[in-house]
């Protein structure tokens, strides 16, 4: 029965999407897209796409400041939905579900559906579905069993609304889900709606939250009901410009002058009829049963509550007074947007009494970031203590970490030994190559991690500790947990957060690392020399599959064996050299991506900083749109606000 509604359910997209009429309807449009835009094929059913960890993780940390406000609402509309088979799916832009929320009892169908986390919604991968055609369209909307494109999903109900940031750039979509509900399309109205009212409280928490340090005025038809959810809001400055506007009121405030967008940055009291006097004296009367009522130029009437800033407003600092809030951690890359974003999430850990978990490939430097993470830190005048779990024999480890008393062993020292644990209190531990602690010893590191305590080898009473975990791993530690030989438990007590080193061969600020390193080792050896253009073509060419360490070793050769000023081609070792044919197939393509990154000629001026010439732009481009700004760049948001600070980067509206 089911394949025979499938085929039916084939032949009807392939008529509709071939019938060369334009579609009125959305789920029709989207049908047309997938065939003729997508090149996908209904009669090909496509098993559900979730993406692995790490790229998950990547998705995650793009919209992080939004995702706990985003939780607190997914968690209270589920209460409503969980009891009639609804699970919540939260994705990015990209329809990659960053969070879910569903029944543990049906995680096998759920995952299976796609209804999980990690699950690729995109209307590119899926085809038609409340999430996709959501992206697109930038509408709520209902996709009902055969409204999906794809056969595979026929038998889901799905209804999503599209998530805006606090400046209008679109963020994702908040999704409630079902495996199976009742046939007619009518039976979702409450759904839609439901899924509809709490994205615009995620939406509205979230802009609250981001201009705390403005006043915002809020609006409603209602004035009883102003004060707790006035669907309107502006958040303007001391001077009465506009600086935000939610989707209500990017809806319901038609511009003035009819150009798109202009409610930013215009004075308030040019919007209503009152002017600004009036809105200062709602503002003056906090709470009152007298309230006065504005109108707009279209006469539409609101009445309005005013919000007073909750933090005192941040005045960027000029740019010659600018310094990084953590130089050990800014000194570990240029200008690439992976190492950027990673750089912006350390910054905000360093300080937080969570553990770290670093993955990456052998030689990216983990032991060097987890260094700057303590240098960074309250912690940098206690020790930082290195342990490789790998390189230490397992007969010695357990001594070595937990420390031992006198007496326990037949030649150790007379008076016992502290251990690396203990040596740690107060300051920083580094685990290294964590995968490879055997599975007994994870047991008495768990006991650390939960106690704050540790108990050295023959003594009877623990030894209280105070130290911040920095773990790293070139090798999955899931797959370890799912072979048995690596605690999970212990993992989590890990993993409170986690940061992924890039290869070399991914990051784009290849050309800083090389000038760096060669400053480095030239003045541990005592010479210095300079780098031939096509001995650092050869560089940039590499594949580096020992990464920042084998680079950091081909520098140390070529300063030894070159003649004292210049490194020539020949001076590099001969796996290098064997590469050279590669060399101006790659190069150019790496030099115009340094050159894109380090050198906008357009806007510097001798003696510019690249990078704030580069930032400012992309901002004028984007019309100081930060979001449009941070996906040109390839950055997080974060990224930008923290750099337009470090430069003195105002926008014109805030001047």
């Amino acid at each position: 029965m089911l394949a025979q509604s499938q085929r039916e359910h084939i032949d009807h997209v392939l008529a509709v999407s071939q019938a060369g009429e334009p579609a009125t309807d959305p789920i029709h449009r989207s049908w047309v897209r997938c065939v003729n835009d997508y090149g996908l094929d209904p009669s090909r059913p496509t098993r559900a796409h979730i993406v692995e960890q790490a790229r998950l993780r990547e998705h995650q940390d793009q919209i992080e400041d939004f995702l706990g406000v985003a939780r607190t609402g997914m968690e209270q509309l589920y209460k409503r939905m969980a009891g009639i088979g609804y699970v919540l799916l939260l994705t990015d832009a990209h329809g990659i579900a960053v969070d879910f929320i569903g029944n543990d009892a049906w995680a096998r169908e759920l995952k299976h559906s796609g209804l999980y986390l990690g699950a690729d919604w995109s209307e590119t991968r899926a085809g038609t579905c409340a999430v996709g055609t959501c992206i697109v369209d930038k509408a709520p909307i209902t996709c009902h069993h055969t409204d999906h494109f794809d056969a595979s999903h026929i038998t889901l109900t799905c209804n999503a609304a599209p998530l805006f940031d606090p400046t209008g750039g679109f963020l994702g979509v908040l999704d409630v889900s079902a495996l199976t509900s009742p046939s007619p399309r009518d039976s979702q109205h409450l759904a839609l709606h439901m899924v509809t009212m709490y994205a615009q409280m995620v939406e509205d928490a979230s802009f609250l939250r981001y201009f705390r340090d403005r006043w915002v005025l809020r609006l409603g038809s209602a004035w009883s009901m102003v004060d707790v959810s006035g669907e309107i809001m502006l958040a303007f400055d001391a001077d009465g410009l506009i600086v935000g506007a939610n989707s209500g009121a990017r809806r319901a405030l038609r511009p003035l002058d009819g150009v798109t967008d202009t409610l930013i940055g215009r004075p308030l009291g040019e919007v209503f009829r009152e002017g600004m006097d009036a809105i200062w004296r709602i503002a003056r009367a906090g709470f009152s049963a007298d309230r006065t009522a504005l109108s707009t130029s279209g006469g539409e009437v609101y009445y309005g509550a005013v919000l007073q800033p909750r933090v005192a407003p941040l005045r960027p600092a000029p740019a010659v007074a600018a310094t990084p809030a953590a130089p050990a951690l800014e000194r570990l890359a240029g200008n690439d947007p992976q190492m950027q974003r990673l750089i912006a999430q350390a910054s905000r850990l360093v300080n937080r009494p969570v553990n770290i978990l670093v993955h990456g490939e052998t030689g990216t430097g983990k032991e060097v970031l987890a260094k700057a993470l303590h240098e960074s830190s309250s912690r940098a005048t206690k020790p930082f203590v290195a342990v490789n779990c790998a390189a230490i024999p397992e007969s010695l480890i357990e001594s070595e970490l937990f420390g031992y008393t006198a007496g326990t062993f037949t030649g150790g020292r007379s008076k016992g030994m502290r251990g690396l644990i203990q040596q740690a209190d107060g300051g920083t531990l580094f685990l290294d190559e964590i995968g490879d602690m055997p599975l007994h010893l994870q047991t008495r590191l768990l006991r650390v991690l939960a106690e704050r305590e540790v108990l050295p080898l023959g003594a009877e009473k623990p030894v209280p500790v105070n130290l911040t975990v920095v773990a790293a791993s070139h090798r999955d530690l899931r797959k370890l947990i799912a072979e048995g030989s690596f605690r999970e438990d212990l993992y989590y007590r890990l993993c409170g957060a986690i940061l992924y080193l890039p290869p070399l061969r991914e990051r784009r600020d290849r050309d800083y690392l090389i000038d760096r390193l060669l400053a480095a080792e030239g003045a541990e050896l005592g010479t210095s020399a300079a780098l031939d253009p096509a001995a650092r073509g050869l560089l940039l060419g590499y594949d580096w599959p020992g990464n920042v360490r084998q680079l950091r070793n081909v520098l140390r050769f070529a300063l030894a064996v070159c003649d004292g000023e210049h490194i020539l081609p020949q001076d590099l070792p001969a796996e290098l050299m064997a590469s050279a044919p590669q060399a101006p197939s790659r190069t150019p393509a790496i030099a115009t991506a340094t050159a894109a990154v380090t050198a906008p000629a357009a806007v510097t001026t001798p003696g510019a900083d690249p990078v704030r010439g580069e930032l400012e732009a992309a901002l004028r481009r984007h019309h100081w749109n930060i979001t449009a700004a941070a996906a040109e760049l390839g950055v997080c948001r974060a990224t930008i606000y923290r750099q337009m600070k470090r430069h003195g980067i105002v926008p014109p509206h805030l001047l």
